[in-house]
């Protein structure tokens, strides 16, 4: 037992908190850095669901990528790192900022990405992946 000055007898009674306070930023620092972990490890079953079509607006810039990975920008073929500045210079993607992406089903999903990524870094805020209408079976 600790005992006051000059041997009185006394007890502190004061809590310690040096080693609660040491042990809570270790637990702190082992979820800071095990969170993200976990997160990327989570398998996801997306569910199935049909939408209403969009009606084709006219005026709106289009970007279709066939199954062999080519970019068209309207009827124009880019190369996928020229989409970002031909996205720029582009009267109707910066009057709207929108844009339309058709992409076939059989692409890399990165390559999708990729086209994203550069119509966004274009100042493209609004970007519309299109799809076929889901089939149901009768």
């Amino acid at each position: 037992m600790a005992m006051g000055p000059a041997g009185r007898g006394t007890i502190l009674s004061e809590i310690n908190v040096t080693p609660l306070v040491d042990v809570m930023l270790v637990l702190l620092i082992i979820f800071m850095v095990t969170a993200p972990l976990v997160q990327q490890g989570v398998d996801v079953e997306l569910p199935e669901a049909s939408a209403r079509p969009v009606a084709r607006q006219e005026g709106k810039l289009m970007i279709s990528i066939n199954h062999k990975g080519q970019v068209f920008v309207g009827k124009k073929k880019v190369p996928v790192n020229a989409v970002e500045e031909t996205v720029r210079s582009s009267p109707k993607a910066q009057k709207d900022r929108e844009v339309y992406i058709y992409a076939d089903r059989s692409l890399r999903y990165g390559l999708v990405v990729q086209v994203m990524a550069a119509v966004q870094r274009a100042g493209i805020l609004k970007v519309g992946l299109i799809t076929n209408p889901l089939e149901e079976n009768k």
